[in-house]
């Protein structure tokens, strides 16, 4: 595999088994059409002494899947979770730079984070559905920020509405490619699914606030072959209405679903940002070569 990569005259390996090497501004310059979604910049994070993520930039375009990978501890999930603010409930982060959404600053003072989550959803490694029905799992959401009026008071001054809430949870399901499966059994209990239909209910359940910007976090890390296999059908889908961003160890699953990718190395650097076939087959950086072809991580 050929590369455009200059390493340093002396290169050692590093405790991670990577070479050292001069990085280059442009292994990290992706440009594309448009305003980005998010745009980050000068991202620095650190977890007491540990400089978890070392100034990290990149622009990521609209109604696209962007992946993130790299060996583990090299600040892909700590990247993710800047997107939209998960690291401010982790008492010992310090965050500084710049993420802006749609050119509107995440971090600066007096941001609604209940309505940046809204706008910036997440989807975990494992899943994680509420013990409720499924049909509550996904009306949670929109009961909670007043999207959907279903309580005894809206009742009494003639403002419930079940039908519209029907139709959020049939929509929401058959955009996360489940409502065949679950439609007889809407009231069972969510804990009743597969591991892959919970995961499905759980991207369900991040839909129905009607986010711009999916976050996934390795969604099929815990699932068989045949789950995974819908989980990437999805995301395909998705990316045509929404921003999907997903951290993955899996070269494979990177390389098929991805638009861009991100390539994350130990020190918490992004080393390369660019189209995802060029980043597989035309990799400018040894280590990011290296990494691709099980070297080392």
């Amino acid at each position: 595999m050929s590369n455009t990569a200059t390493t340093t005259a002396d290169t050692t390996a590093t405790t991670a088994g990577e070479t050292d090497e001069q990085l280059k501004a442009e292994w990290r310059e992706y440009a594309f059409e448009g305003e980005p979604k998010l745009a980050v910049e000068d991202l620095n994070v650190h977890y007491g002494d540990d400089h978890a993520l070392d100034n990290v930039s990149l622009d990521i375009p609209k109604e696209s899947v962007t992946a993130l990978i790299g060996p583990s501890g090299c600040g892909k999930s700590t990247f993710l979770r800047c997107l939209n603010r998960m690291n401010d409930r982790v008492s010992s982060a310090r965050i500084d730079g710049s993420v802006r959404l749609d050119g509107e600053e995440i971090y600066q003072d007096g941001v609604d984070l209940v309505e940046l989550r809204k706008r910036v959803g997440m989807v975990f490694q494992s899943p994680n559905p509420f013990p409720k029905s499924i049909r509550e799992n996904i009306a949670y959401g929109p009961k909670k920020h007043g999207d959907i009026q279903t309580g005894v008071l809206a009742r009494l001054l003639g403002r419930a509405d079940s039908d519209e809430l029907d139709a959020l949870v049939e929509q929401c399901l058959r955009d996360a490619a489940l409502y065949d499966e679950v439609k007889d059994r809407l009231d069972d209990n969510a804990l009743g699914l597969s591991g892959g239909q919970q995961q499905r209910l759980c991207l369900a359940r991040c839909l129905s606030v009607g986010p711009e910007v999916i976050l996934m976090d390795e969604p099929a890390s815990a699932l068989d072959p045949i789950a995974t296999s819908k989980i990437e059908d999805l995301i395909a889908d998705l990316a045509e209405e929404y921003t999907v961003v997903i951290v993955t160890h899996n070269m494979q699953q990177a390389a098929r679903i991805s638009d861009q990718t991100a390539v994350f190395l130990t020190g918490g650097k992004l080393v390369e940002y660019g189209d995802t076939d060029q980043v597989f087959e035309n990799p400018q950086s040894t280590r990011v070569e290296e990494y691709i072809t099980g070297k080392f991580g």
